[in-house]
Protein backbone atom coordinates (compact mmCIF):
# COMPACT_ATOMS: atom_id res chain seq x y z
CA UNK A 1 0.00 0.00 0.00
CA UNK A 2 0.91 3.41 -0.55
CA UNK A 3 2.24 5.67 1.93
CA UNK A 4 -0.22 8.28 1.71
CA UNK A 5 -2.78 5.73 1.69
CA UNK A 6 -1.62 4.07 4.40
CA UNK A 7 -1.36 7.22 6.33
CA UNK A 8 -5.29 7.83 5.29
CA UNK A 9 -5.99 4.69 6.74
CA UNK A 10 -4.25 5.29 10.04
CA UNK A 11 -5.76 9.18 10.42
CA UNK A 12 -9.24 7.34 10.10
CA UNK A 13 -8.81 4.87 12.46
CA UNK A 14 -7.57 7.51 14.69
CA UNK A 15 -10.68 9.84 14.30
CA UNK A 16 -13.27 6.64 13.96
CA UNK A 17 -15.45 7.70 16.91
CA UNK A 18 -16.62 3.96 17.43
CA UNK A 19 -15.55 4.02 21.11
CA UNK A 20 -18.04 6.91 21.66
CA UNK A 21 -20.82 4.95 20.28
CA UNK A 22 -20.11 1.49 21.79
CA UNK A 23 -19.44 3.34 25.26
CA UNK A 24 -22.95 3.81 26.90
CA UNK A 25 -23.02 5.10 31.31
CA UNK A 26 -24.82 3.12 32.97
CA UNK A 27 -26.07 4.97 35.78
CA UNK A 28 -28.77 2.23 37.39
CA UNK A 29 -27.81 -0.27 39.49
CA UNK A 30 -31.27 -2.48 38.91
CA UNK A 31 -30.84 -6.11 39.12
CA UNK A 32 -31.69 -6.14 35.72
CA UNK A 33 -30.20 -3.83 34.37
CA UNK A 34 -26.64 -5.44 35.56
CA UNK A 35 -28.49 -8.26 34.05
CA UNK A 36 -28.69 -7.31 30.58
CA UNK A 37 -24.29 -7.63 30.47
CA UNK A 38 -22.82 -10.49 30.03
CA UNK A 39 -19.83 -9.71 32.25
CA UNK A 40 -19.79 -7.38 34.73
CA UNK A 41 -15.90 -6.49 35.43
CA UNK A 42 -13.93 -5.13 38.01
CA UNK A 43 -11.04 -3.58 36.94
CA UNK A 44 -9.38 -2.37 40.69
CA UNK A 45 -6.76 -3.89 41.56
CA UNK A 46 -6.87 -7.43 43.61
CA UNK A 47 -6.68 -5.84 46.63
CA UNK A 48 -9.29 -3.36 46.25
CA UNK A 49 -11.26 -6.06 44.94
CA UNK A 50 -10.52 -8.76 47.72
CA UNK A 51 -11.80 -6.11 49.92
CA UNK A 52 -15.57 -5.17 48.35
CA UNK A 53 -16.80 -5.88 44.98
CA UNK A 54 -20.22 -6.51 42.92
CA UNK A 55 -21.30 -9.99 43.41
CA UNK A 56 -21.04 -11.64 40.69
CA UNK A 57 -17.93 -9.05 39.20
CA UNK A 58 -15.13 -11.12 37.94
CA UNK A 59 -11.50 -9.08 38.48
CA UNK A 60 -9.38 -7.91 35.27
CA UNK A 61 -7.26 -5.39 37.34
CA UNK A 62 -5.87 -2.27 34.82
CA UNK A 63 -3.21 -1.45 37.79
CA UNK A 64 -2.13 -4.55 39.95
CA UNK A 65 -1.82 -3.73 43.85
CA UNK A 66 2.38 -3.13 43.26
CA UNK A 67 1.44 -0.83 40.09
CA UNK A 68 -1.31 1.28 41.59
CA UNK A 69 1.04 2.30 45.01
CA UNK A 70 4.16 2.92 42.49
CA UNK A 71 1.61 5.28 39.99
CA UNK A 72 0.14 6.64 42.86
CA UNK A 73 3.49 7.98 45.11
CA UNK A 74 4.68 9.43 41.76
CA UNK A 75 1.68 11.07 40.97
CA UNK A 76 1.86 12.58 44.54
CA UNK A 77 5.69 13.08 45.14
CA UNK A 78 7.11 13.65 41.72
CA UNK A 79 4.65 14.41 38.67
CA UNK A 80 1.78 13.92 37.43
CA UNK A 81 2.45 13.53 33.83
CA UNK A 82 5.02 11.37 34.48
CA UNK A 83 2.64 8.97 37.02
CA UNK A 84 0.01 9.03 33.77
CA UNK A 85 2.68 7.95 31.36
CA UNK A 86 3.61 5.06 33.39
CA UNK A 87 0.06 4.27 34.21
CA UNK A 88 -1.04 3.98 30.63
CA UNK A 89 1.84 2.04 29.96
CA UNK A 90 1.18 -0.69 32.63
CA UNK A 91 -2.54 -0.25 31.63
CA UNK A 92 -1.83 -0.68 27.75
CA UNK A 93 0.06 -4.18 28.95
CA UNK A 94 -2.52 -5.28 31.75
CA UNK A 95 -5.71 -4.97 29.23
CA UNK A 96 -3.46 -6.69 26.23
CA UNK A 97 -3.07 -10.13 28.85
CA UNK A 98 -6.81 -9.89 29.87
CA UNK A 99 -7.34 -9.76 26.04
CA UNK A 100 -4.86 -12.74 25.49
CA UNK A 101 -6.46 -15.08 28.13
CA UNK A 102 -9.56 -14.42 30.18
CA UNK A 103 -11.31 -12.42 27.33
CA UNK A 104 -10.14 -14.74 24.25
CA UNK A 105 -13.01 -16.41 23.76
CA UNK A 106 -15.58 -13.61 23.85
CA UNK A 107 -17.52 -13.09 20.69
CA UNK A 108 -18.34 -9.85 18.59
CA UNK A 109 -21.83 -9.70 20.72
CA UNK A 110 -20.08 -9.66 23.93
CA UNK A 111 -21.14 -6.89 26.21
CA UNK A 112 -19.57 -5.77 29.33
CA UNK A 113 -20.00 -3.47 31.95
CA UNK A 114 -16.98 -2.17 33.80
CA UNK A 115 -16.24 -0.07 37.00
CA UNK A 116 -13.69 1.02 38.81
CA UNK A 117 -13.47 2.99 41.89
CA UNK A 118 -15.46 5.85 40.66
CA UNK A 119 -15.79 5.71 37.36
CA UNK A 120 -12.79 7.44 36.37
CA UNK A 121 -9.17 6.54 33.96
CA UNK A 122 -9.20 2.75 35.31
CA UNK A 123 -12.78 2.24 33.43
CA UNK A 124 -12.45 4.26 30.79
CA UNK A 125 -9.41 3.32 29.72
CA UNK A 126 -10.19 -0.38 29.43
CA UNK A 127 -13.69 0.42 28.12
CA UNK A 128 -12.03 2.32 25.31
CA UNK A 129 -9.70 -0.21 24.29
CA UNK A 130 -12.71 -2.73 24.39
CA UNK A 131 -15.30 -0.37 22.08
CA UNK A 132 -12.35 -0.10 19.46
CA UNK A 133 -12.74 -4.21 19.31
CA UNK A 134 -16.35 -3.41 18.49
CA UNK A 135 -17.98 -4.58 22.11
CA UNK A 136 -20.42 -2.07 22.93
CA UNK A 137 -19.77 -1.37 26.43
CA UNK A 138 -20.88 0.17 29.55
CA UNK A 139 -19.23 1.85 32.22
CA UNK A 140 -20.74 2.11 35.54
CA UNK A 141 -21.66 6.17 36.42
CA UNK A 142 -19.42 6.95 39.88
CA UNK A 143 -17.92 3.40 39.71
CA UNK A 144 -17.82 1.03 42.58
CA UNK A 145 -18.83 4.21 45.53
CA UNK A 146 -21.79 4.24 43.54
CA UNK A 147 -22.63 0.57 44.54
CA UNK A 148 -21.50 1.35 48.07
CA UNK A 149 -23.68 4.00 48.48
CA UNK A 150 -26.60 1.49 47.52
CA UNK A 151 -25.30 -0.42 49.88
CA UNK A 152 -25.34 1.55 52.83
CA UNK A 153 -28.45 3.29 52.06
CA UNK A 154 -30.79 -0.21 52.25
CA UNK A 155 -28.74 -2.04 55.55
CA UNK A 156 -28.08 1.05 57.14
CA UNK A 157 -29.90 4.52 56.39
CA UNK A 158 -33.63 2.80 55.33
CA UNK A 159 -35.83 3.16 58.37
CA UNK A 160 -38.40 1.05 56.25
CA UNK A 161 -39.46 -2.39 57.84
CA UNK A 162 -37.88 -6.11 56.75
CA UNK A 163 -40.60 -8.62 56.47
CA UNK A 164 -38.44 -11.23 58.77
CA UNK A 165 -39.56 -14.67 60.48
CA UNK A 166 -36.58 -16.39 62.70
CA UNK A 167 -36.31 -19.86 62.47
CA UNK A 168 -35.11 -20.46 65.97
CA UNK A 169 -34.36 -23.52 68.23
CA UNK A 170 -31.20 -24.83 70.20
CA UNK A 171 -28.01 -25.90 69.04
CA UNK A 172 -28.39 -28.68 67.06
CA UNK A 173 -32.01 -28.34 66.11
CA UNK A 174 -30.72 -28.06 62.38
CA UNK A 175 -31.95 -24.21 61.38
CA UNK A 176 -29.46 -23.88 59.15
CA UNK A 177 -30.42 -26.68 56.93
CA UNK A 178 -34.00 -26.08 56.91
CA UNK A 179 -33.38 -22.50 55.94
CA UNK A 180 -32.06 -23.94 53.00
CA UNK A 181 -34.69 -25.86 52.07
CA UNK A 182 -37.30 -23.25 52.24
CA UNK A 183 -36.80 -21.97 48.63
CA UNK A 184 -37.66 -25.18 47.33
CA UNK A 185 -40.99 -25.12 49.22
CA UNK A 186 -41.45 -21.96 47.33
CA UNK A 187 -40.53 -19.48 50.84
CA UNK A 188 -38.57 -17.15 50.81
CA UNK A 189 -34.90 -16.79 52.72
CA UNK A 190 -31.91 -15.68 53.24
CA UNK A 191 -29.04 -18.13 54.82
CA UNK A 192 -26.54 -15.19 56.44
CA UNK A 193 -24.18 -18.09 57.83
CA UNK A 194 -23.44 -18.92 54.29
CA UNK A 195 -23.22 -15.29 53.44
CA UNK A 196 -20.57 -15.03 56.05
CA UNK A 197 -18.87 -17.87 55.71
CA UNK A 198 -18.94 -18.92 59.07
CA UNK A 199 -21.58 -21.56 61.43
CA UNK A 200 -22.10 -18.56 64.30
CA UNK A 201 -20.21 -21.11 66.97
CA UNK A 202 -16.82 -21.18 68.04
CA UNK A 203 -17.19 -24.82 65.61
CA UNK A 204 -18.44 -22.51 63.12
CA UNK A 205 -15.23 -21.43 60.84
CA UNK A 206 -16.12 -22.61 56.99
CA UNK A 207 -12.95 -24.27 56.29
CA UNK A 208 -12.85 -24.40 52.66
CA UNK A 209 -13.65 -20.28 52.28
CA UNK A 210 -12.70 -17.50 54.46
CA UNK A 211 -14.54 -14.76 55.95
CA UNK A 212 -15.73 -11.69 53.26
CA UNK A 213 -14.88 -8.12 54.68
CA UNK A 214 -17.64 -6.54 56.79
CA UNK A 215 -17.82 -4.45 53.34
CA UNK A 216 -18.13 -7.50 51.06
CA UNK A 217 -20.88 -9.21 53.74
CA UNK A 218 -23.11 -6.61 53.43
CA UNK A 219 -23.10 -6.55 49.48
CA UNK A 220 -23.52 -10.08 49.54
CA UNK A 221 -26.89 -9.08 51.93
CA UNK A 222 -28.12 -6.53 49.65
CA UNK A 223 -27.77 -8.41 46.73
CA UNK A 224 -29.55 -11.16 48.02
CA UNK A 225 -32.25 -9.30 49.60
CA UNK A 226 -32.76 -7.14 46.48
CA UNK A 227 -33.82 -10.21 44.43
CA UNK A 228 -36.66 -11.10 47.10
CA UNK A 229 -40.14 -9.79 47.42
CA UNK A 230 -40.10 -7.37 49.67
CA UNK A 231 -43.65 -7.63 50.63
CA UNK A 232 -43.69 -11.40 51.08
CA UNK A 233 -41.97 -12.73 54.47
CA UNK A 234 -38.55 -13.84 54.62
CA UNK A 235 -36.69 -16.54 56.91
CA UNK A 236 -33.37 -15.82 58.53
CA UNK A 237 -31.77 -17.80 61.14
CA UNK A 238 -32.09 -16.65 64.35
CA UNK A 239 -27.77 -15.49 65.13
CA UNK A 240 -26.20 -12.73 66.98
CA UNK A 241 -25.85 -9.59 65.54
CA UNK A 242 -22.11 -11.00 65.14
CA UNK A 243 -21.14 -14.06 62.99
CA UNK A 244 -17.69 -14.86 63.06
CA UNK A 245 -16.04 -11.61 62.29
CA UNK A 246 -18.71 -9.82 60.55
CA UNK A 247 -21.51 -7.64 61.91
CA UNK A 248 -25.06 -7.86 61.15
CA UNK A 249 -25.95 -4.37 59.60
CA UNK A 250 -27.85 -1.93 61.37
CA UNK A 251 -31.23 -2.39 59.47
CA UNK A 252 -31.51 -6.13 59.29
CA UNK A 253 -30.43 -6.56 62.84
CA UNK A 254 -33.27 -4.13 64.17
CA UNK A 255 -35.54 -5.93 62.32
CA UNK A 256 -34.28 -9.41 63.46
CA UNK A 257 -34.76 -8.44 66.56
CA UNK A 258 -38.06 -7.49 65.97
CA UNK A 259 -39.28 -10.37 63.91
CA UNK A 260 -41.43 -12.92 65.33
CA UNK A 261 -39.98 -16.81 65.89
CA UNK A 262 -40.86 -19.63 64.49
CA UNK A 263 -38.88 -22.46 66.92
CA UNK A 264 -38.14 -25.87 66.01
CA UNK A 265 -37.81 -28.16 69.00
CA UNK A 266 -35.52 -30.87 68.90
CA UNK A 267 -34.56 -33.66 71.48
CA UNK A 268 -30.98 -33.84 72.79
CA UNK A 269 -30.40 -37.16 71.41
CA UNK A 270 -31.92 -36.38 67.96
CA UNK A 271 -29.39 -33.26 68.18
CA UNK A 272 -26.59 -35.70 69.11
CA UNK A 273 -27.45 -37.49 66.03
CA UNK A 274 -26.95 -34.37 63.98
CA UNK A 275 -24.01 -32.49 65.03
CA UNK A 276 -21.59 -35.04 63.88
CA UNK A 277 -22.78 -35.12 60.32
CA UNK A 278 -23.11 -30.92 60.59
CA UNK A 279 -19.55 -30.11 61.04
CA UNK A 280 -17.88 -33.32 59.48
CA UNK A 281 -15.60 -30.93 58.15
CA UNK A 282 -14.38 -29.74 61.53
CA UNK A 283 -13.86 -33.35 62.41
CA UNK A 284 -11.82 -34.29 59.45
CA UNK A 285 -9.30 -31.07 59.73
CA UNK A 286 -6.50 -32.07 61.96
CA UNK A 287 -6.31 -29.97 64.83
CA UNK A 288 -9.71 -27.83 63.99
CA UNK A 289 -11.93 -29.65 66.65
CA UNK A 290 -8.99 -29.40 69.33
CA UNK A 291 -8.73 -25.50 68.50
CA UNK A 292 -12.40 -24.59 68.55
CA UNK A 293 -12.31 -26.76 71.90
CA UNK A 294 -9.64 -24.29 73.27
CA UNK A 295 -11.61 -21.27 72.42
CA UNK A 296 -14.13 -22.49 75.25
CA UNK A 297 -11.73 -22.29 78.56
CA UNK A 298 -12.38 -18.71 79.15
CA UNK A 299 -16.01 -19.93 79.60
CA UNK A 300 -15.22 -23.50 81.44
CA UNK A 301 -13.09 -25.31 84.31
CA UNK A 302 -9.98 -26.99 83.15
CA UNK A 303 -10.86 -30.71 84.43
CA UNK A 304 -14.33 -29.76 81.75
CA UNK A 305 -12.44 -28.65 78.93
CA UNK A 306 -9.53 -31.86 79.18
CA UNK A 307 -12.95 -34.12 78.95
CA UNK A 308 -14.14 -33.08 76.18
CA UNK A 309 -10.65 -32.77 74.64
CA UNK A 310 -10.67 -36.59 74.93
CA UNK A 311 -14.21 -37.12 73.74
CA UNK A 312 -12.80 -35.42 70.75
CA UNK A 313 -9.28 -37.35 70.68
CA UNK A 314 -11.14 -40.80 71.30
CA UNK A 315 -13.43 -39.56 68.11
CA UNK A 316 -16.91 -39.90 70.39
CA UNK A 317 -18.36 -37.33 68.63
CA UNK A 318 -22.22 -38.07 69.72
CA UNK A 319 -20.69 -37.89 73.51
CA UNK A 320 -18.94 -34.71 72.62
CA UNK A 321 -21.88 -33.18 70.99
CA UNK A 322 -23.90 -33.94 74.25
CA UNK A 323 -21.68 -32.36 76.66
CA UNK A 324 -21.35 -29.28 74.74
CA UNK A 325 -25.03 -28.97 74.50
CA UNK A 326 -25.76 -30.10 78.25
CA UNK A 327 -22.74 -28.03 79.62
CA UNK A 328 -22.35 -25.12 77.30
CA UNK A 329 -25.16 -24.26 74.20
CA UNK A 330 -28.34 -25.25 75.97
CA UNK A 331 -27.36 -23.09 79.15
CA UNK A 332 -26.54 -19.98 76.24
CA UNK A 333 -29.59 -20.49 74.62
CA UNK A 334 -31.84 -20.32 77.60
CA UNK A 335 -29.98 -17.37 78.89
CA UNK A 336 -30.76 -15.65 75.51
CA UNK A 337 -34.35 -16.30 75.59
CA UNK A 338 -34.75 -15.20 79.19
CA UNK A 339 -33.74 -11.69 78.22
CA UNK A 340 -36.22 -11.90 75.08
CA UNK A 341 -39.91 -12.28 76.46
CA UNK A 342 -41.27 -12.39 72.94
CA UNK A 343 -42.72 -16.62 72.39
CA UNK A 344 -42.49 -18.18 69.48
CA UNK A 345 -45.57 -17.68 67.00
CA UNK A 346 -44.94 -21.56 66.20
CA UNK A 347 -43.08 -24.53 67.12
CA UNK A 348 -42.46 -27.63 65.16
CA UNK A 349 -41.68 -30.58 66.32
CA UNK A 350 -38.91 -32.64 65.20
CA UNK A 351 -39.02 -36.09 65.71
CA UNK A 352 -35.53 -37.37 63.76
CA UNK A 353 -33.44 -34.53 62.22
CA UNK A 354 -32.32 -37.40 59.96
CA UNK A 355 -31.69 -36.10 56.24
CA UNK A 356 -35.64 -37.33 55.66
CA UNK A 357 -36.53 -35.51 58.93
CA UNK A 358 -34.78 -31.95 58.07
CA UNK A 359 -37.08 -31.95 54.79
CA UNK A 360 -40.04 -32.72 56.85
CA UNK A 361 -39.29 -29.88 59.02
CA UNK A 362 -38.91 -27.61 55.93
CA UNK A 363 -42.02 -28.32 54.45
CA UNK A 364 -44.14 -27.84 57.37
CA UNK A 365 -41.84 -24.46 58.48
CA UNK A 366 -42.73 -23.19 54.57
CA UNK A 367 -46.53 -23.80 55.10
CA UNK A 368 -46.80 -22.06 57.87
CA UNK A 369 -44.60 -18.77 56.44
CA UNK A 370 -46.52 -18.84 53.70
CA UNK A 371 -49.37 -18.10 55.64
CA UNK A 372 -48.34 -14.98 57.14
CA UNK A 373 -49.55 -11.72 56.28
CA UNK A 374 -47.88 -9.79 53.60
CA UNK A 375 -46.61 -6.34 54.08
CA UNK A 376 -47.77 -2.80 52.34
CA UNK A 377 -45.23 -2.56 49.31
CA UNK A 378 -42.52 0.36 50.55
Amino acid sequence: MPEAGRARNLACLAADPLDQRMIEEIGDLDARTLALHDAIIDVRSPAEFAEDHIPGAINLPVLSDEERAEVGAIYVQESRFRARRIGAAYVAKNVAAHLQTALADRDAKFRPLIYCWRGGMRSNAMATILSQIGWRVGVLKGGYRTWRRAVVAALIDDPSPLALVLIDGQTGSAKTDILRLLPSQVAQAIDLEGLAAHKGSVFGADLARAQPSQKLFESRLFDRLRSLDPTRPIAVEAESSMIGRVVVPKRFWNAMRAAPRLAIDASLDARADYLPRAYADTIAAPGALAHSIDCLQPFHAKEMIETWRKLAEEGRYRDLAIALMRDHYDPLYDRSRKRDDRTPFATISAQTLSPEGVEDVARRAAEIIRRLPTLSPP
